[in-house]
């Protein structure tokens, strides 16, 4: 696992280095580390809109009812929010904030692939004061029409406010659309309405006309419209220890990834025509847009792109591990 580790933050460097992104001025929204050291498992992130230059993120399983305001100023915790009247969570995935004000908790991870029949999302609004605090939390039963599945992505539309869950599988998975409101008391069924592939998270633009999917070594940008996914794009992404998050600024003017592990790192990525919620990100690879609803098209230029991904991470390691044994000799 260390070699990996370093492997990937070379390949990191070596594909962002000399890339000087405009942040704002007093510092916000820059690429940063995350200090806080309960903070092992970052699996989601969204921009703050309330607070400028704050994140929102969580841990994966076994952490609690908590998610952490990290600044990006200084990568420092300002704020603790414990959610009460939820039961223990089980697998914290994803987390996005709605146009209502509101954070959604995605726990909806399923690392048995199916396991259980029904998953939750968690809802309260975004604290008005940065600062630790205990807040009651509305909780949903999900499910999916066509049986459980693992998932890693949640993302409500900045628009309706309506939620989208991305599954997580590497032969591909689903987007699925939520009620038009979630309801307490009853399941709130989730339909599958587009194909993607390999997906551990994803983000509206802020505009809700773009939707950014990330997987472990690439990033997917779709045209979002009517609620269904158009023609997609590759999308410039950093290789990370362990990708799992990202999340537009809050001025759309980049995306943010995020990954896990002790002081984990999240990444800003400059869209292309600088600020603004109607600009796509910058394009990678083939700009050329494939087919409506990233289906065998979109599917199969991600996994020639994991494959690049995957390829270079292995180049690497192998001339890390040449020199280490050079210098052994």
């Amino acid at each position: 696992m260390r070699s990996y580790l370093t492997v990937s933050g070379v390949a990191a460097l070596l594909l962002f280095a000399g890339a000087g992104p405009a942040v704002a001025d007093d510092g916000a929204d820059r690429s940063f580390t995350i200090e806080d050291p309960r903070i092992t498992e970052s699996s989601g992130l969204a921009a703050s809109r309330a607070h400028p230059g704050i994140y929102w993120t969580h841990n994966d399983s076994d952490d609690g009812p908590y998610v952490y305001a990290v600044d990006s100023r200084t990568g420092k915790t300002v704020a603790t929010i414990t959610m009460k009247g939820v039961g223990e969570p089980r697998d914290v995935e994803a987390i996005s904030l709605g146009p209502d004000g509101d954070l959604y908790v995605g726990d909806i991870g399923d690392n048995l692939d199916g396991s259980w029949d029904h998953v939750w999302i968690y809802r309260f609004p975004e604290p008005k004061e940065l600062k630790d605090a205990t807040v009651r939390a509305t909780q949903f039963d999900v499910k999916y029409a066509d049986g459980p599945r693992n998932a890693e992505a949640l993302m409500v539309h900045p628009k309706t406010g309506r939620v989208y869950i991305a599954s997580k599988n590497e032969d591909g998975g689903g987007l699925y659309e939520g009620p038009a409101k979630l309801t307490t008391g009853a399941a709130n069924v989730f339909r599958r309405v587009g194909e993607v592939p390999w997906v551990t998270d994803g983000a509206f633009s802020p505009d809700g006309k773009e939707l950014v999917l990330r997987s472990y070594f690439s990033a997917r940008g779709y045209v979002f419209e009517n609620g269904r996914l158009g023609a997609d794009h590759a999308v410039r992404a950093p290789i990370q220890r362990q990708a799992e998050s990202v999340t537009y600024t809050a001025d759309g003017s980049a995306l943010m990834f995020g990954s896990e592990g002790e002081q984990s790192d999240v990444e800003r990525v400059d869209v292309e025509d600088g600020a603004g919620g109607g600009t796509s990100p910058s394009r990678g690879g083939d700009s050329s847009a494939s087919s409506a609803g990233a289906g065998s098209g979109g599917a199969g230029d991600v996994k020639g792109t994991t494959l690049t991904g995957v390829l270079v991470l292995a180049g690497i390691g192998f001339l890390v591990l040449m020199g280490r044994r050079r210098k052994g000799n």
